[in-house]
């Protein structure tokens, strides 16, 4: 007999479930990420370890199904494995590594971008927020993943096997998936960038404005009436947020538009530094040096070998 109670696995059993249709969909197709049949859904698959990864995330959960990883945010770095996920609330640039990861059981990842308007339609209908006052978030959390959650992520990819009940299924499966993060243990973050006016909201506002004129210098006054907040408060805010000042953002956002240059349009390092914004040579490659650990011409020999 059955008690009528609906039993749910664990966490890492549900997880394990979701890791082998991952491991269906990605087998044929080699490392990288992979697109579907869901628009706002992907999987990630890497075989090699260490496998140090940079790339602006937009707003995205992942649910790591197999293997290690950790993901450096300015001077922070998360670590995460099979059965936790991670969720990038507002665009960042990130220096990810993958720890553990082997041909015969490698990383595997459940990406799902996230949609502010789904978020806030569900808010709405819920009609409560968190009993909290608002302060500024990180742009980026790392928690356990319930069972119920990876089920959720479970149901969408299963309709990757029947294309013809996507159009209607999934919308409705991503937003059981919004649910679950909005009621999660970290859902203040994921409350905050579906909400109109938040701090989050308002500095993912200007992420977006730095992004699309990053080659320009920054007024951090015009930043700050943007953010309709005082230059003092918006430096405050956007550290919080992204755990970098405005103008450490931008550095990053041009000197991962200059490497993309240099690796696929072929443009040499002094090319690639006036294209992304830079005034000098010389301080572009000092710069570069840092962040990628090689000067230009050797970070660029080094990937193409790899």
């Amino acid at each position: 007999m059955t008690d009528g109670i609906q039993k749910h696995e664990t966490p890492m059993d549900a997880c394990q479930a979701l890791a082998e249709l991952v491991t269906r969909h990605t087998s044929d197709k080699g490392n990288g990420i992979h697109a579907t049949a869901i628009p706002q859904l992907e999987f990630m698959r890497e075989s090699t370890a260490p496998n140090i990864l940079r790339a602006v995330y937009e707003p995205t959960l992942c649910i790591i199904l197999q293997g290690r990883k950790e993901t450096l945010l300015g001077q922070e770095t998360y670590h995460y494995g099979a059965a936790q996920y991670i969720v990038v609330t507002v665009d960042l640039p990130l220096s990810g590594n993958i720890v553990e990861a082997t041909a015969d059981k490698p990383y595997l990842c459940f990406k799902l971008s996230l949609d502010a308007t789904g978020l806030w339609e569900i808010i709405d209908q819920i009609g409560h927020s968190p009993d909290k006052t608002e302060r500024s978030v990180r742009g980026l959390f790392v928690s356990d993943a319930n069972a119920l959650l990876i089920e959720g992520a479970t149901r969408l990819t299963r309709l990757l096997d029947t294309p013809q009940d996507i159009p209607f299924l999934a919308p409705m499966m991503i937003r059981e998936i919004y649910y679950r993060l909005l009621m999660g243990d970290q859902n203040e973050a994921v409350w905050q960038i579906a909400t109109a006016g938040s701090h989050m909201q308002r500095i993912a506002a200007v992420i977006n404005q730095i992004k699309a004129e990053f080659t320009k210098p920054l007024s951090m006054d015009d930043l700050a009436k943007q953010a309709r907040m005082s230059s003092a408060t918006f430096h405050r805010h956007f550290k919080a947020v992204t755990s970098m000042s405005p103008l450490q953002y931008q550095k990053q956002l041009r000197l991962l538009e200059a490497r993309r240059l240099m690796l696929a349009e072929n443009a040499d390092a002094t090319q690639a530094a006036y294209q992304v914004g830079y005034e000098s040579p010389s301080q572009f490659s000092r710069e570069y040096s840092r962040m990628f650990g090689a000067p230009p011409i050797k970070d660029i020999e080094r990937l193409r070998v790899a």
